[in-house]
């Protein structure tokens, strides 16, 4: 299905002026033909007084960044955009199967002027409006409730993401899906799944989230923007046929399951403490080296292998501990 734009159609004014021109000569007829007893002006006023509004039925309004998609007895006829007052066949009728969905998204109009009704059964926030058969072309965030999914590893996590996009093509929207803000929103928990099933949560050793076959170090917190990226093509693919075009799309909460996250947190603390200590250690042993290499160097004491090794004990376990060293003095001789 092509989408084809209607123009040259904007007679909406002069449609209404001459209505009510025409309207108020019927009126006059009437009152005249009624007085000077002329039946045939009578009758005439009559059937325009009560046909003529039908002219008015062919009358449109539309505001920037909305368009109308028309048929006429069940043939698309064409697409209405930009702002104006249109005229058009006053049998045509507009087409919009999404003009009472409302999605948890800020392209929709408030529902608390249009009479909400939240029906019972449905999923990702979706609410039944009362609205208008008006496409929005305007940007629009589609902000799904949180999905819970297992990572690469098996790990439940808790992902949310916000989705930016808007219609491009009326006709794909209207005619090729049967509600194409609720087959996005599908989409959109979908194309998440995927993605997200392909990456651990945290960095994992021989984990392979690209595809070549080679370990790397991707994951969902600390490649963000590539997952949001992989996420946006994902939909985007789905979505084409649609005639939706999705701008951007953005992790907007990253966690473990609750279930979890306790343990998890443990996890991340005791990998950060064994981290902590191997620098410790590292550090002492740099230093007891450099300590006897300089007391080789300058012949400040001669010490044998006991010796040596007592020292570099006590010098460890001064060096690796968590308190403050208490020093000593020992006023006799080392042996």
């Amino acid at each position: 299905m092509q989408e084809k734009i209607i123009t040259g159609r904007k007679y909406g004014m002069a449609v209404l002026l001459g209505y009510l021109a025409l309207l108020a000569a019927a009126v006059l007829a009437i009152i005249c033909g009624a007085v000077r007893g002329h039946v045939f002006f009578v009758v005439l006023g009559v059937l325009y007084v009560s046909l003529g509004w039908i002219a008015l039925c062919g009358l449109r309004i539309l505001k920037p960044q909305e368009a109308l998609v028309l048929t006429l007895f069940g043939k698309y006829v064409g697409t209405l955009k930009g702002e104006g007052f249109y005229y058009v066949n006053p049998f045509c009728s507009a087409v919009n199967p999404a003009a009472n969905t409302k999605l948890s998204q800020s392209g929709d109009v408030d529902g608390a002027k249009n009479g909400i009704v939240i029906a019972a059964g449905q999923t990702s926030g979706s609410i039944e409006v009362a609205g208008n058969k008006k496409i929005s072309l305007k940007i629009m965030t589609l902000n799904n409730a949180r999905q819970k999914i297992n990572d690469c590893l098996g790990n439940p996590v808790e992902i949310g993401i916000a989705v930016m996009w808007r219609v491009t093509d009326t006709a794909k929207a209207v005619f090729n899906v049967d509600n194409y803000k609720e087959y996005l929103s599908l989409q959109c928990d979908a194309a998440l799944r995927n993605i997200v099933r392909v990456y651990p949560y945290d960095v994992a050793p021989n984990v392979d989230t690209t595809g070549d076959g080679q370990a790397d170090e991707g994951s969902l917190r600390g490649s963000s923007e590539v997952v949001a990226a992989r996420i946006r093509d994902e939909i985007q693919a789905k979505v084409a046929d649609a005639g939706l075009e999705i701008i951007e799309a953005r992790i907007t909460y990253l966690a473990y399951a609750p279930e979890i996250a306790a343990v998890m947190l443990q996890r991340q603390q005791a990998s950060a403490i064994i981290d902590a200590r191997k620098m410790i250690v590292d550090g002492a042993v740099g230093m007891v080296e450099m300590a006897l290499d300089r007391l080789s160097e300058n012949n400040v004491v001669e010490l044998d292998d006991e010796r040596k090794a007592a020292m570099v004990s006590n010098l460890l376990v001064v060096l690796c501990g968590n308190r403050d060293a208490q020093p000593i003095v020992n006023s006799g001789s080392l042996y």
